[in-house]
């Protein structure tokens, strides 16, 4: 059958439109398909930027918590280390007031002793010796005494009580009358165990030695001057 110009063209217009349909439906499913796969790649780009980031964070976020552990362990050394330096600090103290090489102060008693002057006839026994001092020394530290001085010489366990010639000698030391012993220490303690019946107090003052006591709230008795050695101790 042969075809008229007419429905040849028409043919041809018909052929060219479903042509150009079909070329316009696979250009935008191409562009669809497009547009989805780079929809899915910029998720997929997105989600490993999120998950690097949250790397990031987390690895940062365990390396703060590492840091602020090992903050918390050297706050507790550095506490520790404070507890333990005034605790020695402390512990230094006390020492040295045993020694007696710090200045100290508190209640106690005073005790003044005189040679006796009222005698017409000077005997040994008018006079104030080192043995008497040593003697009212002991009792204090019996009676509970935890510093004592005689005429500002502090007693240490060191000390030395002599008479050299006619002189006598605290810490290598001369001192005279009247010789005034401070005492540190519950004053009521060390008054009556001083003033006891039968003490050495009582002794002196029958043998007409001038001694008077008082008692007090706030002594202060000095350091120890002189150098602590030990001969044997090492």
């Amino acid at each position: 059958m042969k075809l008229k110009k007419g429905q040849v063209a028409i043919t041809l217009g018909v052929m060219c439109f479903v042509l150009v349909f079909g070329i316009g439906i696979q250009l935008k499913t191409t562009k669809n398909l497009e547009q989805a796969v780079g929809s899915t790649y910029r998720e997929n780009a997105l989600r490993d930027e999120v998950l690097k980031w949250k790397e990031q964070y987390d690895h940062i976020y365990a390396t703060l918590e590492n840091a602020e552990k090992q903050l918390e362990k050297e706050r507790k050394v550095s506490i520790s280390s404070d507890d333990n330096s005034v605790e020695k600090q402390k512990e230094l103290k006390e020492l040295n007031m045993y020694l007696g090489l710090t200045e100290v102060e508190g209640e106690g008693i005073t005790i003044t002793l005189r040679d006796n002057t009222s005698s017409l006839i000077s005997t040994s026994t008018d006079l104030v010796h080192d043995g008497d001092l040593r003697a009212v020394v002991n009792e204090l530290k019996n009676a509970g005494a935890e510093a004592i001085s005689i005429n500002g010489q502090r007693i240490v366990p060191s000390t030395s009580i002599n008479c050299v010639g006619t002189v006598i000698q605290v810490n290598d030391e001369v001192v005279g009358a009247p010789f005034i012993i401070k005492a540190i220490g519950n004053k009521g303690n060390l008054n009556s165990g001083i003033m006891r019946p039968g003490g050495f107090i009582e002794w002196l003052v029958e043998d007409g030695i001038n001694v008077e006591t008082k008692t007090s709230d706030n002594i202060k008795i000095n350091k120890y001057n002189g150098v602590l050695t030990d001969k044997y101790i090492k």
